[in-house]
């Protein structure tokens, strides 16, 4: 983005110009503040501008500026131009600013505040009517000399661009734009004409065409058909700010002026113009080509020229150093040789030495084989008398070892049946406690049996009693009624 660009966070306020190309309108929200100055009496001391700001800061919150800068200072006042991201605003800042009081640290005195709305300086309808009815050298009668063309300026690339090109500004946006308010008869960028004559450097041959390498911003022309559609895009764009919303959903606002063309740029006879310098230009750019073309060709040809006496100057180099190689190594090839029989004759001794020296070690080898060879009989020796005493231990630590088993074979056998005895003895024991648990529920069923049995026979008895009680109360009871009738 452009440094004129600033973030926004509050699109509430915005009216569409061209939401395909995330193009909005939105109102300009600024306001003057002038902060009173008391005089300084003592010397050397002075009164921070950002103190002063930070305390305007402090008195609006929680609302917040957008922009706040210093427009002007003096001895006797600061005046701070501040912009918010609404309209809506206005009135509550003022109310905030407007008549109070800020109070410095090391001052004693206080410094009165004034806040109004800022006017914008816009071109109103009187002020071209006027200019194009005064004018002597306009023909209202013809297109560009009335108030037909709007002047835009510091334009975004980017906003007005295409997917296809999205460095460069399009014509065929601009125009789409601007069609809202009117029919557009046409519209001009200067910056897309690398033949333009604001665009070129000096006269003559002398000139430098345009590139889009560091732009950011531009400037354009628009011309409507009728006068309405002009007076409608003027007043559209009044007190406005151009607001962006791009693809990632964050909105840009940028401060464009616009103002009605003074200076006849799309009038016929500034267009033929135009034409005729272009073409010019792409004349002069053509000659200037072809001269470049025949000296890049000359020098081509020195070039070439130099080259093929520098290949002659190397070819002899090269040759007197092959030369001077070839002695040299004719002078290594006889040291060489020297060297070489040097080497075989040092070869030659050290080979007789070295044989020397084998034979003296295979004759100290073989005597150190004979002793080897007597003390592997000697030990030889040693180790049989070894194995025969080793053996005769063995034997006897077998023979103790059988003794020693057959010990621990009658030790167990014995445990064993001492335990095979206590099993004898636990089972009889477990028989003898369950055949007495066996006795114990049987009597105890048996005298249960009996009781039941008991008791049923109560029951039945009573039962008998209870009948026979029942039956002679019917009869004492019937025998009365009978004698009474």
């Amino acid at each position: 983005m452009s440094v004129t660009t600033q973030l926004c966070s509050d699109t509430s306020e915005a009216e569409e110009l061209l939401a395909e190309q995330g193009l909005f309108l939105k109102p300009v929200a600024r306001l003057n503040i002038s902060v009173t100055l008391p005089q300084l009496k003592t010397p050397g001391k002075s009164i921070s501008n950002w103190e002063v700001m930070e305390k305007i800061k402090q008195m609006v919150k929680p609302d917040q500026f957008s922009v706040l800068k210093v427009s002007k200072s003096s001895l006797e006042f600061i005046r701070f131009e501040g912009e918010v991201e609404a309209k809506s605003l206005i009135k509550t800042l003022i109310a905030r600013l407007d008549g109070k009081n800020i109070k410095l640290s090391g001052f004693s005195e206080i410094l009165r505040v004034r806040a109004a709305e800022a006017k914008t300086t816009f071109p109103t309808r009187h002020l071209w009517d006027s200019f194009f009815r005064d004018a002597k050298n306009m023909n209202e009668n013809k297109p560009g000399e009335r108030p037909d063309t709007i002047h835009l300026e510091n334009l975004p690339c980017r906003w007005f661009a295409t997917k296809k090109d999205p460095e460069k500004p399009s014509e065929f946006v601009l125009k789409k734009v601007f069609e809202q308010y009117g029919d557009v008869r046409q519209v001009d960028i200067p910056m897309l004409d690398p033949y333009r004559r604001e665009n070129y450097i000096g006269g003559g041959s002398n000139f430098q065409t345009f590139t889009f390498g560091g732009h950011l911003n531009f400037d354009a022309y628009v011309q409507f058909t009728e006068y309405i559609g002009f007076v409608k895009a003027m007043n559209a764009f009044k007190a406005m700010k151009l607001l962006y919303k791009a693809d990632d959903g964050k909105a840009y606002t940028t401060t464009i002026k616009v103002d009605f063309d003074k200076t006849k740029h799309l009038s016929d006879k500034n267009i033929k113009k135009r034409a005729l310098d272009r073409e010019k230009l792409m004349e002069l750019e053509k000659q200037k080509e072809e001269r470049i073309r025949k000296e890049r060709e000359e020098e081509e040809k020195k070039k070439e020229e130099e080259r093929k006496k520098l290949q002659e100057e190397e070819k002899e180099r090269e040759r007197k150093r092959i030369e001077k190689l070839q002695r040299r190594e004719e002078r290594r090839r006889v040291r060489e040789e020297a060297r070489r029989k040097r080497k075989e004759e040092k070869k030659r001794l050290a080979t007789e030495r070295e044989l020397q020296r084998k034979i003296a070690l295979e004759e100290r080898k073989i005597l150190l084989a004979q002793r080897k060879l007597e003390s592997i009989r000697l030990l030889t020796e040693l180790l049989e008398r070894a194995q025969v005493i080793k053996k005769q231990q063995e034997e006897q630590r077998r023979l103790q070892e059988i003794e020693d088993e057959k010990k621990r074979a009658l030790e167990a056998e014995r445990r064993r049946k001492l335990a095979e005895e206590k099993r004898k003895q636990l089972k009889e024991r477990k028989k003898v406690e369950r055949l007495k648990k066996q006795e114990d529920d049987l009597r105890r069923k048996i005298l249960k049996k009996y009781k039941m049995k008991q008791i049923t026979e109560d029951l039945k008895q009573r039962e008998v009693l209870r009948q026979q009680l029942r039956g002679k109360s019917l009869k004492s009871v019937v025998m009365p009624t009978s004698t009474t009738k």
